[in-house]
């Protein structure tokens, strides 16, 4: 309707104008949400028409932003117009007909919504006490409900699936299944060159041209993400059912700081933008959230010498001296097994996690008998 569409619009921007007017007014290094809404609250309700809780949102949301934005060494980037925060005061949700019930500038109104049948699911039978109304690029208004669940127990096992993730092949569990990069690399490097040669068009030619580059860009906007997303959600759900029903735990490596590490590397360009626009952590995330919700659990465990150790025999092969590597096949030094290096590292990500996960403690350790082979061995005792 034109007239809930004129009043969304307007407490979006007046939510936005507040969170701005209150970034600026309350000294930077303010973070907590109280001490902001103690200083511009007043000024918020009067200003610019907020109701209560929305000013009270309003000077939650510039608190969060400022946490978040002094973990990450930025300043507060300023507020748009493209959503605003409820609370269970100013929102409700009628599962009888469908629709939210929200409080904007000028009243309460009751909102119908289009629901899909994966959404009508989680709702059914839920009362949700907060919310998100946004309004995304192409125009269109949603309501992002938030549904809290109560996990299931966590499985108790010793079982463990140990997952190398990486870009070749994306990931690669110890029970042998893998999931090829191959097509994704085709898919970004295909992205790529078009958004190349339209940034290329867009900055010459007529202005009609300039335009409609300009255009297909902004279509062409989140489609390379979306791909990647859709990618992480298949392999991520096929590994946590494969994991419940092994009752078997999931262990991954803790990649975190790795982009750091590899662009000190020296590497092309088009080496680098794979890399950099690698989604590891998107998937890591995915694992962890899916786990949660079916009771298997998640460990990450350090990286280190993962890809450099036999499973078999844990002999750790140097960086520079023997050549374990060749291509994506792994032959050890020490007790001559080859095989697939990704799996290799797969499985011994599989036993760090096992070793991790029992209570009695590490199986693993370092033998230190005295060894004929110039570089350490490591000798697995007690199983793992």
């Amino acid at each position: 309707m034109p007239e809930q569409v004129a009043q969304i619009e307007a407490t979006l921007q007046a939510f936005a104008t507040a969170c701005n007017y209150a970034n600026s007014v309350v000294k930077s290094q303010t973070t907590s949400k109280t001490t902001i809404q103690n200083l511009v609250y007043q000024e918020l309700r009067s200003l610019f028409g907020l109701s209560a809780n929305l000013a009270v949102r309003a000077c939650a949301r510039v608190g969060a932003n400022r946490k978040t934005a002094k973990l990450q060494g930025k300043p507060v980037k300023a507020f748009k117009p493209t959503s605003a925060d409820y609370d269970a005061r100013i929102f409700a949700f009628r599962e009888k007909d469908c629709t939210v019930s929200l409080t904007l500038m000028n009243g309460r109104y009751h909102i119908k919504m289009n629901l899909g049948q994966y959404q009508t699911g989680k709702l059914k039978g839920k009362k949700p006490t907060s919310a998100q109304l946004c309004k995304h690029r192409d125009g269109s208004y949603y309501i992002h409900i938030q549904v809290k669940d109560t996990p299931p127990d966590p499985i108790k096992s010793n079982q463990v699936i140990g997952v190398d993730i990486g870009r070749t092949d994306i990931a690669v569990t110890s029970e042998g299944e893998k999931w090829s990069g191959k097509q994704i690399t085709s898919v970004r490097d295909r992205y790529s060159r078009t958004r190349a040669s339209l940034q290329s068009k867009a900055t010459k030619g007529t202005r009609s041209t300039r335009r409609r580059c300009r255009q297909i860009l902004q279509r062409l906007s989140g489609n390379e993400r979306r791909f990647q997303t859709h990618q992480n959600h298949v392999i991520s759900k096929t590994i946590i059912n494969q994991a419940l029903a092994s009752n078997a735990m999931v262990a991954i490596e803790d990649l975190t700081g790795i982009r750091d590490r590899t662009n000190q590397m020296p590497r092309s360009k088009t080496e680098r933008r794979r890399s950099n626009s690698w989604a590891f952590y998107q998937l890591r995330q995915f694992l962890e959230y899916k786990g949660l919700g079916a009771g298997v659990g998640v460990i990450a465990i350090n990286p280190r010498y993962t890809s450099q150790t036999c499973h078999k025999c844990l002999h750790i092969h140097p960086i520079r001296g023997e050549s374990y590597r060749k291509g994506k096949g792994f032959k050890c030094g020490h007790c001559g097994w080859h095989g697939d290096a990704d799996l290799n590292g797969a499985m011994m990500i599989k036993l760090l996690g096992s070793s991790v996960n029992r209570p009695e403690g590490s199986k693993l350790f370092c033998s230190l008998r005295a060894v004929e082979s110039p570089y350490h061995s490591c000798t697995q005792l007690g199983g793992g």
